[in-house]
């Protein structure tokens, strides 16, 4: 889908803004001058999110629910969403406000989780889902389907994919951001090469209650393959030069003088 590609340009521009935000939260905010008010408000959030399930413990950064950036604990870095946010993915200025948030999300499960329990809701609803393709669908060259769960609370999931009922192995990891309303969204990703009788399966199972979901994907208006084109032009070229050569036999025909009796 093109959507997906032209989020990464329109981002990336705003990224060296929007990277001055979380080392800068406790500097008052100015009055906005009155030629702003017509302005589009625009959202940066940085969220820190802890649970039982897993993942167990988890950071998200979104501009206006696109998600920028996830965080891996294990390795302690940032990991972009996009390939073109990479190098911003390595600043590790606010390493120690990280490390911060994770423990106190950690000490709040282990001394309040206990007293808010049965208080808080567990689920909000099944998981919804749906699979498309980040570019333009072309046979016979590489693309990447995009499995996007919506309506997840909490994300506790896993997610795997099928091609024509057969497990697919080494599936890259579950993306889960953020949203307005506690609740969040996820994506995952597989790589493939489109061919026309694909079945494509990816089943989210929401761990809270063992609720799974299944999105299907098979090939729908794909663009012509250099194939197609190549025998369409061999086809265009052949009746081109058939139509010269009947026409020149037609020419020919026609100026030949009328023999008289």
């Amino acid at each position: 889908m093109d959507h997906e590609q032209s989020q990464g340009a329109t981002l990336l521009q705003l990224l060296r803004l929007l990277w001055l935000l979380p080392h800068s939260w406790a500097t008052p905010a100015a009055p906005a001058p009155l030629w702003r008010d017509d302005l589009q408000n625009h959202t940066f959030r940085h969220t820190v999110f802890c649970q039982d399930g897993s993942p167990s413990i988890g950071l998200t950064e979104t501009y206006d629910e696109d998600l920028l950036f996830s965080f891996d604990f294990s390795r302690n870095t940032r990991v972009p969403r996009l390939p073109e946010f990479a190098d911003w993915a390595q600043d590790q200025r606010d390493a120690s406000a990280i490390v911060f948030d994770k423990g106190f999300c950690e000490a709040m499960i282990e001394k309040i989780g206990p007293q808010l329990e049965g208080q808080i809701p567990v689920s909000r609803g099944y998981p919804v889902a749906e699979v498309f393709t980040m570019k333009p669908l072309e046979f016979g060259k590489p693309n990447t389907l995009v499995c996007f769960i919506s309506n997840l609370f909490p994300p506790t999931l896993t997610v795997n994919w099928q091609h024509n009922s057969v497990p697919v192995e080494g599936v890259g990891p579950t993306f889960v951001s953020a949203m307005d309303g506690l609740t969040f969204q996820a994506f995952s990703y597989l790589n493939f090469t489109p061919e026309p009788y694909d079945l494509f399966s990816c089943i989210v199972t929401h761990e809270i209650d063992r609720h799974t979901t299944f999105a299907y994907w098979v090939p729908q208006n794909a663009l012509p393959s250099d194939f197609l084109e190549n025998v369409l032009c061999g086809i265009a070229f052949v009746l081109g030069v058939l139509g010269i050569v009947v026409g020149t036999v037609l020419i020919i025909y026609f100026r030949k003088p009328c023999s008289g009796d």
